[in-house]
């Protein structure tokens, strides 16, 4: 089995190649993924979140076993070590580790049963549980594994992995460029060299790096890196920002201060409760915050008000706008890109990337058929896994289905015709879709412009949820097995293709015009119109929308 694991700060994902289905997919490990509740609007049950706490030991017996095997157990992680948390601050709960191990293996991160446990120790329990859990559910062994490393890490970075994988009974561990994996996980396939912009906002940083791709790099999973820019802005310091704006309006000052434990006890609750209401808000307009502190720590003025405040999305815009979240973003780009502004596609990952705005942004700047943001979670652990079964194919695909619309002859009502179906290889040899279409003439005039409109057609996928941004740049969830789909005109604006001559008459129903689309090797959706009539090519392989 060909496993990819994607190390991240606030969450971990681990992925294997099917072999049957020739796709990458999450491994569900119910004890410690997160869970799919009414109250999770990521609904993201496949990660696990990178926390740990520590556990007493099991005695002699299982010391001895751990060391040589995965029995016993000596740490929760994920989901179970988060709800061990719950009900207070613990010295044994480590709520991350993975900044701490890359620059600083020996800080300690807890204390427990009177000594100081460093990230280096962490991580080994972590990863150790992680491989457990995987044979107590899929009952499997993990042999080998291939590892997303950021580009920014040292070799002491892969040496620490490398070392906590080894302990875990790992015997082969790989490593490839966090970077030359998400261009795995998104689909490009890296048959020839290009250029990727890398935007990963996750809990902790902000990165924006421009990275050259060669077929030879790929192979090897390395990639070069043109020039890169960050700031120390992610979804925790986010959670922050609101939980300081959210206080203010309801009129309290809950800064924890000291050692008053109370206040930072319940500041950590109101933290919680901030990053909830924030990602409620990637797909709802409205949502409520709760702040209910003990009566002991409101303002004598505070105690009459109430302790909920309706929040909405643009609430949340304006709070990022004020702390300079979105001109951070826009200057990290700006210094990528003053190196070198060649870029071929834009791939989108970590969680923060999901806040409202930050679609609109990328898009605006480098164009919908550019940004590939459907995978912000997903996209590096299934990289590894096909960078492990070297998967990736010398002939891409199109990754969404494309459509023409249309209008019933009958309801008037509009149709959508798919013209280029999601897995299409491109380019294709000759149409991919070819039919003799009769000119609307929808105000019951003569029909002298040939339009039609192209769509872009986002669907989900079996077994998975899928993320798709509307044409407004509003994120859209669509449930697995759902059905559910986003449809976004790309061309409404212009849809005019071509002139008739003689215009088409209103009473003749018989089919004008042969209309034929095939996809180029830079992916543009090209047509062709025949016009039936008067024997003549009006269009000949006519670039129109550019597709993902």
């Amino acid at each position: 089995m060909h496993w990819g694991l994607d190390l991240g700060t606030s969450n971990t994902g681990l992925a294997r190649w099917n072999e049957e289905q020739e796709r990458p997919e999450f491994v569900l490990l119910p004890e410690v993924c997160r869970s799919p509740r009414s109250e999770d609007p990521l609904e993201a049950p496949r990660l696990v979140p990178s926390v740990t706490f520590l556990l007493q030991p099991q005695g002699f017996p299982g010391s001895f076993l751990r060391k040589r095997t995965l029995w016993g157990k000596d740490v929760d992680i994920g989901r179970k070590a988060a709800e061990q948390n719950e009900t207070g601050l613990q010295r044994a709960f480590v709520p991350n580790f993975k900044t701490q191990l890359m620059h600083e293996p020996e800080r300690p991160l807890a204390r427990f049963r009177g000594r100081d446990v460093n990230a280096r120790e962490v991580g080994r329990r972590f990863v150790r549980e992680l491989c457990r859990q995987v044979k107590l559910v899929a009952n499997e062994k993990i042999e080998e594994i291939t590892v997303a490393t950021p580009v920014e890490a040292f070799e002491a970075f892969r040496v620490e992995v490398t070392q906590a994988l080894r302990a875990a009974r790992v015997k082969r561990v790989r490593f490839v460029d966090e970077p030359v994996a998400a261009a795995m996980g998104y689909g490009l396939t890296l048959a020839s060299d290009q250029q990727v912009l890398v935007v990963d906002i996750g809990g902790g940083t902000m990165h924006v790096a421009n990275v050259a791709l060669s077929v030879k790099g790929a192979r090897g999973g390395a990639c070069r890196v043109v020039a890169k820019s960050g700031r120390p802005i992610g979804g925790n310091v986010v959670d922050k920002w609101l939980l300081d704006a959210f206080c203010e309006k309801l009129g309290y000052d809950f800064t924890p201060a000291g050692d008053e434990w109370e206040r930072v006890l319940w500041h950590r609750f109101t933290l919680e409760e901030a990053r909830r209401v924030k990602e409620a808000l990637f797909f709802r307009e409205e949502e409520s915050f709760l702040l209910a502190p003990p009566e002991n720590l409101r303002r004598v003025e505070a105690r009459k008000k109430p302790d909920t405040l309706r929040v909405r999305r643009e609430d949340i815009v304006a709070i990022l706008k004020e702390r300079g979240f979105y001109d951070a973003l826009s200057r990290c780009i700006d210094e990528v890109m003053a190196m070198d502004n060649k870029v071929d596609d834009v791939l989108v990952v970590g969680g923060s990337t999901l806040l409202p705005g930050v679609y609109k942004l990328l898009e605006e700047r480098f164009g919908r058929d550019r940004v590939r943001a459907w995978l912000p979670f997903e996209a590096v652990a299934y990289g590894a896994s096909v960078f492990a079964a070297g998967a990736f194919e010398h002939h891409d695909y199109v990754l969404h289905d494309y459509a023409i619309v249309t209008h019933n002859a009958h309801t008037k009502q509009k149709e959508y015709t798919v013209i280029v179906p999601r897995g299409t290889r491109f380019p294709t040899p000759g149409p991919v879709w070819q039919q003799k279409l009769v000119p609307t003439c929808a105000l019951g005039e003569p029909e002298t412009f040939f339009k039609l409109v192209v769509c872009e057609i986002g669907r989900s996928v079996e077994n998975e949820m899928r993320l798709h941004y509307d044409e407004s740049g509003q994120l859209k969830k669509l449930a697995r097995q759902s059905g559910d789909k986003v449809i976004v005109p790309l061309n409404e604006e212009n849809p005019t293709l071509g002139t008739i001559d003689p215009p088409h008459q209103p009473h003749d129903r018989k089919p004008r015009l042969e209309v034929g689309f095939t996809v180029n090797a830079e992916r543009w959706l090209c047509v062709r119109v025949h016009d039936l009539m008067s024997n003549k090519r009006l269009l000949d392989d006519e670039p129109v929308v550019r597709v993902l």
